[in-house]
């Protein structure tokens, strides 16, 4: 049995303890932390979690002997101490995305999980969704050819108030906007399928968000060693919210929310619909098995597989620091102008988190508006 701690008792908690609570014969959540205990205390009352201790202070919940695996559930900014705590304490962790606020954050934790042994884990729910994994499996298969041009949508909506929270809409707590915090999901599906880009040229903007330092829109165009170019759009000024990963590829366009088009070339260089090739990928979608546990569910079956028989979970610690990797270059052009080229070093001007305070482009003053 498996004793699970949870650091930070927000809204994303809650994805985390009903995933454990799924698996209680194989975990039991005995420890909820947060700096204010009577957050933690709510969530224990709601999910009857009648003998779960509550921390205020994750030092002293990590010297407890009995807790084997850790979710950290703060804001951004406080992933990378929670974890290098919680690992040189002998525990395992999985952290809510975005990994951290700077490379060098992601560095750092990553050095200390060589040094201590222990797994860490970045969250990357939507690669256990059954369209997200259908659309990696058809591309990686081959069965559509090369791909040849990709969009990835991250459109939502939040309204001002939004950013009324202490922390949001800053550069030094929440780490960014929307491109950071809501399309760091699509952006890690595009690294799965994709892998790493090799250029990166962004814009961004805020549009209807004056409490906030940080972008509300963004676009960026990724270019890859193979030739191919995706454009990633952020937003969370979209009314009618959607999410959604587009490939066009040399046999047909593959996209999540699961569709296949497949055309043909006429004589005339224009297009006719290929019938017979969309229903053989049809039939392939129907046949793939669909995950055995969906969303964050997914994900913590793995890692607890991993604590019980050793099989590693396919998500690393370095997939949560390539999504990260992407987002600082889509933040580095848009503040530059320029294209960035990658891998990052770590003389990268927003490497640090001293080099986002230094560099981050301030759209509005937040302290000015906050109430």
């Amino acid at each position: 049995m498996t004793g699970v701690a949870v650091i930070g008792t927000g809204v994303i908690s809650e994805s985390h303890i009903e995933a454990y609570l799924a698996f209680q014969d194989r975990c039991r959540i005995i420890a909820l932390c947060d700096l204010v205990p009577k957050k933690a205390e709510a969530l224990k009352e709601k999910y009857h979690l009648k003998d779960t201790a509550v921390y205020s202070d994750c030092k002293e919940m990590a010297e407890r002997s009995d807790i084997c695996l850790v979710s950290i559930c703060t804001p951004p900014f406080t992933h990378g101490e929670s974890a290098v705590i919680c690992m040189k304490a002998g525990k395992h962790v999985l952290v809510e995305k975005p990994m951290a606020s700077s490379l060098e954050e992601c560095d750092e934790m990553m050095r200390v999980q060589r040094e201590t042994g222990c797994y860490l884990g970045v969250i990357s729910q939507n690669r256990y969704l059954r369209d997200n994994r259908s659309l990696k499996s058809v591309i990686a298969s081959g069965a559509v050819g090369k791909v040849l041009f990709g969009q990835v949508e991250s459109l939502w909506f939040r309204g001002r108030e939004y950013y009324d929270l202490w922390w949001r809409g800053t550069w030094e707590m929440e780490g960014g906007g929307c491109t950071l915090n809501h399309a760091v999901h699509q952006i890690d599906l595009l690294n799965w399928i994709m892998g790493a880009p090799r250029t990166v040229t962004a814009v961004l903007g805020n549009t209807a968000h004056d409490n906030a330092e940080v972008e509300d829109v963004s676009a960026a165009i990724l270019t890859y060693e193979n030739g191919a170019l995706v454009t990633v759009t952020a937003s969370l000024v979209t009314h009618g919210e959607g999410q959604r990963l587009s490939f066009q590829c040399e046999k047909a366009g593959v996209a999540s929310p699961w569709k296949v088009v497949s055309s043909r070339s006429a004589p005339t260089g224009f297009p006719v619909e290929n019938e017979a090739f969309e229903e053989q990928l049809q039939t392939r979608y129907r046949e793939l098995p669909p995950p055995r546990y969906t969303g964050h569910k997914g994900q913590i079956d793995t890692v607890l597989r991993f604590l019980e028989c050793g099989e590693l979970p396919p998500e690393s610690s370095a997939d949560g620091r390539l999504a990260l990797e992407v987002i600082t270059a889509i933040y580095q052009s848009g503040f530059t102008g320029q294209t960035v080229t990658l891998p990052l070093s770590g003389d990268a001007p927003l490497y640090t988190k001293k080099g986002f305070m230094a560099n981050g482009k301030h759209f509005y003053e937040k302290e000015a508006h906050q109430k």
